[in-house]
C-alpha cells in the first residue's frame, strides 16, 4: 500500500511540473512535450510514472498525445497563473500571502509587516477640504477623461520637487500614472520582452519579483550592502547575463532602510553604460528624508536612469497617483502606452493630489511626518533589540527596520504563529530572490507603536525557539 502511495505521489509531481511549465508559458499551446525518456531521467523518477502522468493530463484536456510523434500542449492553454510560477519554498509567506494579509486585516488586526503608514498619520484634513474645493468646482474635473500627460500643473510641481533633489527635467519629461505600480508595469510593458533578464537588489521590494513574473522576466538578484548594491558582484552579473533593466530605490531603500553612497552610485553608472543598461530609480520614499540622499536620476540626467515616484505614503493611498520622469522620446512612447492600456489620465485623483500639495500645510504636514517617525524607529528598534532582535544597520530615515531574529529562528515560522493572533508580519525570504533572509524580518515602525505587537513577536518566538529543540 505504502508503495501505490509513493507512485501516486510521483505521478503528481510530474504533473503538476507540467501544470506550472504551462501556466507559466515556458510551456506554450502547441509545444511539444519533453519526451517520456529525458522528462524522466530530468525528474528522476521512472519512465511509466511519466507515461501514466501524461496520460491522465491527456485524459483532463491539458495536453494532447499523437501516436508516433509525442505529446503536446492543448490548443487552449491554461491562464496564466503567477502564484503557479511563484517559488514554491513557502508559499504560505511569498509576497502575495503579505500583501494579501496586510490588505484584507481588520480594524482589530495589527500590521508591523505592511509598507504605508497609519490613516492617522496622514493629512485626512486637507484631503477634505481638497474634496470639498472639488465639489464646488468645474464638473470636468469630476467627470472628464484626462489627458494621458497628466494635469499639468502637477506635473509642474513634481518637476519642481525633483528639482530640489539635484533631477532636472522639464514638465513634458514627467507623465502621471495611477501608482508606482503602474509606473513599474507600464516601464516593463515599454522596455523588456518575455524572457529578458531583469536585475534587482538582494533583498527587494517584493512586488518588484510578481510584477517581473507578470512580465515572464528573468530575474537575477545582487546582494544588497549598506551603501548599494555589491559592485563587484553588480559588474559579474552584468557581464554574464546582460540585463535589460535594473529596478532598485536609491533613497531609503526597501526593505532595509540604505541609502546609496556616491561612489556605489557613479560606479553603478558606469556599469549601466558600459552594458548598456537601462535603470529604473523608484523614489516612492523621498518625503521621508532628512537629507537629500544621492539620486541615480541626478548624476545621469535621465539618460540611462528612470525616475518614478507617488504619493501614497505621506498623503493617501486610496488616492493612487505616481508619476515618470525620462527622456522627451520614451515620454512619447509611454504616453502611447498609456494611452493603449489605460485610456485617459485619472483626472479627479490628479486634481486632488495638486490641491494637497499646493495647500501650504502639505509642507508642514512632512516635517512633522519625520520627527514622528524618527521617534518612532529609536522607540522601536529599543524594544526589538529588548527581544534580541537585531537592526540590520539604523537607518537615517523612513518607516523600515531590516532585522535579524535571534537564534536564527525562522522568520517565516514567526509570521505564521503572529497571524493566529491577528498581526501580520513580513518575513524577509518575502524580500529575497535568493531565499538568504530566513531569520530577517521587514519591521514598519510606524504600525508597532501599541505593547500588542511585542509582546505576539515574544511569543512567537519563544514558540520558534521551542519547536527547534532550543
Amino acid at each position: 500500500m505504502g508503495g501505490e502511495a509513493a507512485v501516486g505521489t510521483r505521478v503528481s509531481m510530474v504533473m503538476t511540473t507540467i501544470r506550472q511549465r504551462i501556466a507559466g508559458r515556458s510551456l506554450t499551446p502547441g509545444a511539444k512535450l519533453p519526451s517520456v525518456r529525458g522528462l524522466a531521467s530530468t525528474l528522476k523518477v521512472s519512465t511509466s510514472t511519466v507515461v501514466d502522468a501524461y496520460e491522465r493530463l491527456v485524459a483532463e484536456g491539458a495536453i494532447l498525445s499523437r501516436p508516433g510523434s509525442g505529446f503536446y500542449v492543448a490548443s487552449q492553454a491554461a491562464p496564466f497563473s503567477l502564484s503557479e510560477v511563484g517559488p514554491k519554498l513557502d508559499r504560505a509567506v511569498d509576497p502575495f500571502w503579505v500583501s494579501r494579509q496586510s490588505l484584507e486585516a481588520g480594524e482589530g488586526g495589527l500590521k508591523p509587516g505592511c509598507g504605508w503608514l497609519p490613516p492617522s498619520w496622514l493629512p485626512e484634513e486637507s484631503i477634505r477640504r481638497a474634496l470639498r474645493a472639488l465639489s464646488r468646482g468645474e464638473g470636468s474635473a469630476l467627470a472628464d477623461y484626462g489627458s494621458p500627460l497628466g494635469l499639468p500643473p502637477l506635473r509642474q510641481i513634481v518637476a519642481r520637487r525633483m528639482a530640489e533633489r539635484g533631477i532636472e527635467a522639464s514638465p513634458d519629461q514627467v507623465m502621471l500614472t495611477e501608482s508606482g505600480t503602474q509606473s513599474i508595469d507600464l516601464l516593463c510593458r515599454f522596455l523588456i520582452e518575455p524572457g529578458d533578464t531583469v536585475l534587482v537588489d538582494d533583498p527587494c521590494y517584493f512586488n518588484f519579483h510578481a510584477l517581473l513574473r507578470a512580465h515572464r522576466a528573468k530575474i537575477v538578484g545582487v546582494p544588497y550592502t549598506a551603501s548599494g548594491p555589491d559592485l563587484q558582484i553588480f559588474a559579474e552579473t552584468c557581464a554574464e547575463h546582460r540585463p535589460r533593466l535594473y529596478i532598485t530605490n536609491s533613497a531609503i531603500h526597501n526593505p532595509t532602510g540604505a541609502v546609496l553612497s556616491p561612489v556605489a552610485a557613479h560606479r553603478v553608472l558606469k556599469l549601466a553604460d558600459q552594458f548598456d543598461l537601462t535603470v529604473i530609480e523608484d523614489d516612492i520614499f523621498a518625503d521621508f528624508e532628512h537629507v537629500a540622499a544621492p539620486r541615480l536620476a541626478a548624476f545621469d540626467g535621465l539618460d540611462r536612469v528612470i525616475h518614478i515616484g507617488s504619493f501614497s505614503k505621506t498623503l493617501s493611498a486610496s488616492a493612487r497617483c505616481g508619476f515618470i520622469a525620462a527622456r522627451p522620446e520614451w515620454i512619447d512612447g509611454l504616453t502611447d502606452l498609456k494611452i493603449a492600456t489605460t485610456f485617459g489620465g485619472g483626472r479627479l485623483t490628479a486634481e486632488l493630489v495638486l490641491n494637497v500639495l499646493s495647500d501650504g500645510n502639505y509642507r508642514r504636514h512632512v516635517e512633522a511626518l519625520r520627527t514622528r517617525l524618527s521617534q518612532a524607529m529609536a522607540d522601536v528598534s529599543a524594544k526589538l533589540k529588548d527581544l534580541g532582535i537585531t537592526p540590520w544597520i539604523e537607518p537615517q530615515a523612513g518607516m523600515f527596520l531590516w532585522c535579524r531574529l535571534p537564534d536564527d529562528v525562522d522568520a517565516a515560522g514567526v509570521a505564521r504563529v503572529a497571524l493566529e493572533r491577528n498581526v501580520v508580519l513580513a518575513p524577509g525570504n518575502a524580500f529575497s530572490l535568493s531565499q538568504s533572509a530566513t531569520n530577517f524580518m521587514r519591521f514598519n515602525v510606524s504600525q508597532m507603536l501599541g505593547p500588542r505587537v511585542f509582546d505576539v513577536l515574544r511569543d512567537a518566538i519563544s514558540q520558534a525557539k521551542a519547536s527547534n529543540g532550543r
